[in-house]
């Protein structure tokens, strides 16, 4: 979970970046144990890559045993270990901001770690997104514009009001929560970092900032493969998105690395440690 080398850009072999995005969505519970895998050109055609790729790909989490082939069923998930675990819970409560861009994986980390705590696990899109796109089209917008001035100035401070408000109430009544949203701005704000660590000590709860870094080609896998509408800006014009953007972007305050990139440890493994270093108390960089 260290913090990745200043500047470096890796470009991964597109069968790891497949591989590592279809083992976090085992690892997330959105592809569950048994479940069958679509067929070779289905995956391909999914991913836009090459079937010789995608086969690549499969041999990485059949050798994790992540997928195991069956007669007449093909490709199927084996994931037994993928189950919602039971721990007691904390005295205090504990919120996890999680932070990143566009295809870093933090939606996908914030689910890991639900799953092993049991903690609730907050996600702004989940939470905001259709009434957030009813309003653009009140407004005469497009549902998916996220970047007009109208949205950054009006609608999306409301977005970030709704979740946090939804934090708040989640410790209030005792319970500890996961927190994932992009968070650019406000990590990148000192005044709300500590204005958020202020409200959570008030209620007795420990915060910790979690930053989840993913190199560019990584990203740009997972951002092309959601096919999310409101991505379409940035991948028509990626360029100048990522001229836009700043991946040495941290919060100003202590905070944990997530490497997401298809390079290194599997995403549930750091959530595993992320989880064991809030348990001793010593979340860092």
């Amino acid at each position: 979970m260290s913090r990745p080398r200043s500047g470096v850009q890796r470009s991964e072999p597109l069968h790891q970046q497949v591989a590592r995005n279809i083992r976090n969505d085992i690892e997330a519970g959105r592809l569950r144990d048994g479940q069958p895998l679509p067929s070779t050109r289905e995956l391909a055609t999914e991913w836009n890559v090459s079937a010789f790729t995608i086969n690549e790909a499969m041999d990485i989490l059949i050798k994790e045993n992540l997928v195991v082939s069956k007669p007449r069923a093909g490709r199927v998930v084996h994931a037994p270990h993928v189950t919602p675990a039971t721990h007691p819970k904390p005295t205090s409560p504990r919120v996890l901001l999680i932070g990143g861009y566009a295809g870093s994986g933090k939606t996908e980390l914030g689910r890991v770690l639900a799953r092993e705590t049991g903690w609730p696990m907050l996600d702004k899109d989940t939470l905001t997104r259709p009434v957030v796109e009813a309003a653009l089209e009140l407004l005469s917008l497009s549902p998916n514009d996220r970047e007009s001035d109208v949205y950054i100035n009006k609608v999306r401070p409301r977005e970030y009001e709704a979740l946090t408000n939804a934090m708040t109430e989640n410790v209030q009544c005792g319970n500890s929560a996961i927190v994932t949203a992009p968070f650019i701005r406000e990590f990148s704000n000192s005044a709300w970092v500590n204005r958020t660590q202020a409200t959570c000590d008030s209620m007795g709860a420990t915060l910790h900032f979690v930053w989840v870094y993913c190199d560019v080609d990584t990203m740009h896998t997972y951002v092309r493969h959601r096919g999310a509408a409101r991505d379409a800006s940035k991948l028509a014009n990626w360029d100048a998105y990522l001229a836009g953007i700043d991946l040495e972007l941290r919060p100003p305050a202590p905070h944990t690395v997530i490497d997401n990139s298809a390079s290194s440890a599997p995403l549930q493994d750091q959530a595993r440690a992320l989880i064991a270093s809030l348990s001793n108390g010593d979340a860092k960089e």
